[in-house]
């Protein structure tokens, strides 16, 4: 295992970050990439124990001369977040000084080789039937992108760092959880039927697929360039685009050993089964549900602010006008006496609930995962 300290100034005087990078695995580039990170929203921690376990197997596996891939681990890949605090809380979401989400407005690849004359340079190179070298030619382009790419902050260095170990991997998995929730998957949906398997050994609840959610999140910037490319250069042979998806670990609070080291071995089952890991294969767990539209997901939110009283349970199936929770109102002529109920909008099941039960007007009270895209569910499709 080769460790790699990256040291990031910050922004003010006397301070800086640093970025720890693990890779495993035989040093020959013409092996497949795994990249895995957790920690990119620094508040969601049970990736970064289940990539505390999953090292341990890896590097286990690579004395061992198992590994037939090149692994490339961030276990916690915003040191710029884990350092926010407020009055003992952790604020491990947003970038505190500009309020920038961590994983929002990543990249846009296809942008960056967009200027000065780069699609022009890549159609003169590109070949008509030989993704492989097309493949060479457009990592390269990404890599130089990358390197005139002029950082002025912290987190663009921190974010630069981080995109020049993932351009060019086979697999990107994005290592999350929700507030209180079920596992799940988000994943565009040109990666499916294909990555099912990923699904399977998630113990996914729900995979849900959306091309563009809206927001530039860090899964979706690797394919998303191939599928750009693929749509431009449409007489060129341009390979599929990468296996990349956020990987949501339920909920907060569900930062536990034993049940983390599972979830690692089950991923280390899903590299076993791609052939990246040698040694004796599981057999393959009980088949996740079948991909839905993320536009069909409901995000309930508060109108008014309260605490919540909920009715429903994770997994709980629910209908159109269910009542969800009643909220509280807590000021006014009624205040802690009126009850005002939240209703679902969309037939389907309970995917997330809240853990604080004190809510301010727009924040999401439960995630309802319907099958019918929802007509008021376009553009930007993320939580905030």
């Amino acid at each position: 295992m080769k460790r790699t300290e990256i040291k990031i100034a910050g922004d003010s005087p006397g301070t800086s970050y640093y970025l720890t990078c693990l890779k495993i695995g035989p040093d020959d580039r013409a092996l497949p990439k795994i990249f895995i990170q957790a920690g990119l929203h620094a508040g969601e921690q049970p990736g970064m124990l289940i990539l505390h376990h999953l090292l341990a197997m890896l590097n286990s596996a690579d004395q061992s001369d198992s590994l037939t891939a090149r692994f490339v681990i961030f276990p916690m890949v915003n040191p710029i977040g884990m350092g926010q605090f407020c009055l003992h809380h952790h604020q491990g979401r947003y970038n505190l000084p500009t309020g920038i989400n961590f994983n929002r407005g990543w990249f846009d690849l296809f942008s960056m080789l967009s200027r000065n004359g780069g699609l022009a340079h890549l159609a003169a190179t590109l070949l008509p039937d030989d993704a492989a070298h097309n493949t060479n030619i457009i990592r390269q382009a990404v890599s130089n992108a990358l390197d005139n790419y002029k950082p002025i902050t912290a987190l663009d260095v921190q974010r630069l760092q981080v995109a020049r170990e993932a351009f060019d991997s086979d697999i990107v998995l994005d290592l999350h959880c929700d507030d209180a929730a079920l596992n799940h998957i988000f994943i565009v949906p040109q990666l499916l039927p294909a990555a099912q398997d990923l699904s399977d050994w998630v113990g996914a609840a729900a995979t849900l697929t959306a091309e563009d959610s809206g927001g530039g999140s860090f899964d979706e910037v690797w394919p998303g360039l191939w599928i750009k490319l693929a749509r431009h250069f449409s007489d060129h042979a341009i390979a599929p685009p990468p296996l990349a998806a956020t990987l949501e670990y339920r909920g907060y609070c569900d930062v536990d050993d034993q049940m983390n080291r599972q979830d690692a071995e089950n991923l280390m089952s899903f590299l076993k089964g791609r052939g990246y890991v040698g040694g004796e294969t599981v057999a393959m767990p009980v088949p996740a549900p079948l991909p839905l539209p993320f536009a069909a997901t409901e995000v309930v939110i508060a109108d008014q602010p309260g605490l919540l009283a909920y009715h429903v349970g994770l997994g709980d199936v629910v209908a159109a006008g269910d009542v969800l929770a009643d909220l509280i109102i807590l000021d006014g002529p009624n205040a802690f006496v009126e009850r005002h109920p939240v209703r679902a909008g969309t037939d389907g099941f309970i995917l997330s609930l809240r853990c604080i039960k004190y809510v301010r007007p727009g924040d999401t009270v439960a995630k309802v995962v319907g099958k019918t895209p929802l007509a008021h569910r376009t553009g930007y499709l993320l939580e905030m």
